[in-house]
C-alpha cells in the first residue's frame, strides 16, 4: 500500500534509507562507514520531514519516496529520494513509488523533475532510466564520509 509519509513512519523509514545504503552501496561506499549509518541517527530527520510517500506491507515500511520543488535554480521540480528495502527490490515497490511521487509533482503544477544518483549506482540508474529518466548531462561532486564521489543528474517531462 502506497500512502502519504507521517512523522510516526520516521523509524520505518530510517531502517529503509540505512539498510538499503547498506546493501546498494557496498560496492561504492567505504564498507567500515557503511556498517557505521544508524537508524537512530537518521530517524529525526525523516521525523521532521517525512517522506512524500510510504509504500506499506503488513504494517512495515519497504520503502518511501520524497519529491517537491528543486533545489537546483535551473529546474522546476525534484525526486530527492526514493528507497525501497533490499527485500522488496523487484516487486514493483519502486514502480508504485516513483509514479505515486511524479503524480503528486503533476497535482502540484510541476512539469518537468530532476533527481541526482550516484554515477556508479547501475541498479538505480537502470530503474530511473526504464522509468522514463534520462541523463541530462549534469554532473557534480558530493562529500560521504570524508570521500568525494561523482553524481550525475537525470530529468524527466512529467
Amino acid at each position: 500500500m502506497i500512502r502519504p509519509g507521517t512523522p510516526d513512519d520516521a523509524d520505518g523509514a530510517a531502517r529503509v534509507h540505512v539498510e538499503t545504503w547498506q546493501a546498494a552501496y557496498a560496492h561504492a561506499l567505504p564498507v567500515d562507514q557503511l556498517a557505521e549509518l544508524s537508524v537512530d541517527q537518521r530517524a529525526p530527520n525523516w521525523r521532521r520531514w517525512p517522506p512524500t510517500f510510504v509504500a506499506e506491507e503488513a504494517g512495515l515500511i519497504v520503502g518511501f519516496i520524497d519529491v517537491g520543488s528543486s533545489r537546483d535554480e535551473d529546474a522546476d521540480a525534484e525526486l530527492f529520494s526514493l528507497y525501497v528495502h533490499p527485500d522488496s527490490w523487484s516487486t514493483g515497490v519502486g514502480r508504485a513509488l516513483i509514479e505515486a511521487g511524479e503524480q503528486r509533482l503533476r497535482e502540484l503544477g510541476h512539469t518537468t523533475a530532476i533527481l541526482w544518483v550516484l554515477d556508479d549506482n547501475p541498479r538505480a540508474r537502470r530503474f530511473y532510466e526504464l522509468a522514463g529518466w534520462a541523463p541530462d548531462g549534469t554532473a557534480r561532486e558530493i562529500e560521504l564520509f570524508g570521500f568525494r564521489f561523482p553524481e550525475v543528474r537525470y530529468i524527466k517531462t512529467l
